[in-house]
């Protein structure tokens, strides 16, 4: 009786092992919609807002562990195209050439929009000129103007210094194609290496303009309304001929909704995710309800979340 029991269990033991095997995805992946393991890729000027999605999402799951790697938007996009990850936060959807090479390996890759960005300009809380036009600015990038004085004939600083992120960012992409045309940036801007660095340099260097992403401004201290860094000054920009009072805006929640500030941008998720497992699940969750939310908390516009627009007084 023994012998036939324990011949019971083995073959019990077997047909779960050759199961499991059978069951074991091709492409190695075991994650599910709501379990399992991934890394995810995130341009560096969206991480703010990223690293708060995944730990509400992992606190709500969990069984989930989703690690990302920020880097440059050029980056993230790469190694979404080589399969090193199935989940891309970018500025931008895939070009036909990018999703040509997809199809060719029989993915239908996904772009989900999920929200409306701005880039801010930022100089040194000591500068009193702090409006600028959409004109000035690409005039500022491309060399054509060079002196403070140029712009501001009572501003006692020298020459302009712009500093980006990386020169491989969406940021920098957006500054060629929206704002310069097209036209060569001057050799004469400096690139560093993160939102982060940008904001450290320009609190300490009087001349400097930054551009960085609007989720990096949050001030994390105040809960009545909406205010930026205290570290650094924020520009209000202008689409007009002239830089005025009455016709620039600050990159606040309700200008990027109305359209207002003329420096805006969409984030997208960038998927890639054929099994419908945890990609999918992350990426649903940041377009659902409590998704929204968090981008909506955050000063940006979200994509399906209604926005209450209330009047904003600079002070």
């Amino acid at each position: 009786m023994l012998g036939k029991q324990l011949k019971l269990i083995s073959c019990l033991v077997i047909l779960t092992l050759i199961t499991s095997c059978q069951t074991k995805p091709k492409d190695g992946h075991t994650d599910t919609y709501t379990s399992g393991k991934i890394t995810i890729a995130a341009d560096e000027s969206f991480e703010p807002i990223v690293q708060e999605e995944i730990d509400v999402f992992q606190g709500l799951f969990p069984s989930t562990k989703i690690v990302p790697k920020y880097l440059t938007e050029v980056d993230a996009i790469n190694l979404l195209l080589k399969d090193s990850v199935r989940v891309a936060f970018t500025s931008r959807t895939l070009t036909p050439e990018e999703l040509n090479s997809f199809h060719s390996r029989k993915f239908y890759p996904t772009a989900i929009k999920i929200a409306t960005d701005g880039l801010a300009l930022i100089v040194n809380k000591n500068n009193p000129d702090t409006l600028i036009t959409v004109n000035e600015i690409r005039k500022i990038l491309t060399g054509k103007v060079n002196r403070w004085k140029e712009i501001y004939p009572k501003s006692r600083l020298k020459d302009f210094l712009i500093v980006f992120d990386n020169p491989n960012s969406s940021t920098v992409r957006f500054a060629m194609d929206s704002i310069c045309k097209g036209v060569a940036i001057s050799n004469k801007v400096k690139a560093l290496r993160t939102n982060k660095q940008v904001i450290d340099f320009v609190a300490k260097t009087p001349h400097a303009i930054g551009i960085i992403g609007v989720n990096w401004l949050s001030n994390d201290n105040d809960t009545t309304g909406p205010s930026f860094n205290k570290r650094i000054t924020v520009m209000s920009v202008s689409n007009e001929e002239q830089h005025t009072a009455v016709s620039c805006y600050k990159p606040y929640q309700a200008y990027l909704y109305y359209g207002n500030y003329p420096l805006t941008r969409s984030i997208y998720i960038l998927l890639n995710d054929p099994r419908n497992a945890l990609p999918w699940g992350f990426s649903t969750f940041v377009s659902s309800d409590k998704g929204q939310k968090i981008i909506l908390k955050s000063g940006l516009v979200p994509a399906t979340q209604p926005v209450r627009i209330v009047e904003i007084k600079d002070k």
